[in-house]
């Protein structure tokens, strides 16, 4: 069994503007950061094996943050990443029109859900009988929540920025 704290990373200037960000980098603010050394302080004392964070700078930049008190590296992965939202990256999220087509380059739910299931599978094969700390993002980490728990996505609460979900695998 791998006891995962799954975090979603810290307030990015996207965020706030409420700009899709996808699979870009990512900046974290300076509420963003505040954020993360705040649940580095609360976590500080807990027992952690391993740090893993997605690619994205966004989350890297988080999960170090958390790291840092226990003195460990962060591993990264592309499993983590968020969803490739495709040719709706970079928009306005309002202006976005619910009814409006998506285009075809959008990850879909599915490959998502299998991109989740790799992850928990990497994680029961590189770390059972461990403790890790793991930050991704809003839609990747209810993708992971969905597949463990066996749920429809839309029936996993929406995490928010700098948040902890425990989790037993």
């Amino acid at each position: 069994m791998v006891q995962l704290f799954l975090v979603r990373h810290g307030e990015t200037v996207d965020n706030v503007n409420q700009i899709m960000q996808g699979q870009t980098q990512g900046e974290l603010t300076e509420n963003g950061i505040l954020q993360a050394e705040e649940l580095a302080r609360r976590m500080q004392s807990w027992h952690v094996d391993a740090f893993v964070a997605s690619d994205l700078k966004r989350s890297i930049d988080t999960c170090r943050i958390l790291a840092a008190p226990h003195g460990q590296h962060v591993l990264t992965t592309p499993l983590l990443r968020e969803r490739d939202w495709g040719g709706l990256t970079g928009r306005y999220i309002p202006a976005i029109d619910p009814n409006e087509p998506w285009p075809d380059d959008v990850e879909t739910l599915p490959a998502l859900k299998s991109r989740a299931s790799d992850f928990i599978r990497f994680l029961r094969e590189h770390y059972d009988g461990q403790t890790v700390v793991a930050v991704g993002h809003g839609i990747i980490n209810k993708a992971i929540q969905a597949v463990h728990f066996g749920k429809a996505m839309r029936d996993v609460p929406r995490m928010t920025n700098a948040e902890v979900r425990e989790l037993s695998l």
